[in-house]
């Protein structure tokens, strides 16, 4: 069927998105192809009967990791080094994949609300899924919270100017 197509195509673009986002040397341009595999990720979601992830995907995934490199390069203050960084993302070669990537996605909804299909499966609630969350997979999203905590106090610890009198 369509949705069985769809999802096929989204896990695709998902699974392309993922080796450009390991391949790229510059972080900027893994940035680019992380935010589509999330939207990737989002479409596979909403696809298989969850609307509530899909929109968890996008909304504190895809715009966290964004606002995430807007605080490291304002931290890291990389001068002109970062100058000449932003100056090659405007170069078409680095971001046309991941746009034309982005754009098969969003022809694959577009698809999706026009067939009427909807999802494949049942529509799996907000409800359903915080009992899941808060209870079946407590011990699960709290071990995760603190793996994430750690992260962002060794980012913080890594980026620090050192003072003077600091020792390296």
């Amino acid at each position: 069927p369509v949705v069985e197509a769809l999802f096929y195509i989204a896990a695709a673009v998902a699974a392309a998105c993922a080796v450009a986002a390991v391949t790229r040397l510059n972080a900027s341009h893994a940035l680019l192809y992380t935010v589509v595999l999330l939207l990737a990720l989002a479409v596979i979601f909403y696809l298989l009967g969850a609307p509530f992830a899909a929109a968890l995907m996008v909304i504190v995934y895809a715009g966290a990791i964004l606002v995430l490199l807007l605080f490291v390069i304002m931290l890291l203050n990389l001068g002109e080094r970062s100058r000449s960084d932003e100056r090659g993302m405007l170069e078409p070669r680095v971001w046309i994949l991941p746009a034309f990537l982005a754009a098969v996605l969003l022809a694959e909804m577009a698809v999706t609300v026009g067939v009427a299909a909807g999802p494949a499966r049942r529509v799996v609630g907000v409800k359903e899924v915080a009992v899941s969350l808060l209870g079946t997979y407590l011990i699960g999203v709290e071990l995760a919270s603190f793996l994430l905590l750690a992260g962002v106090v060794s980012a913080v610890h890594l980026g620090r100017r050192r003072a003077a009198g600091d020792r390296p």
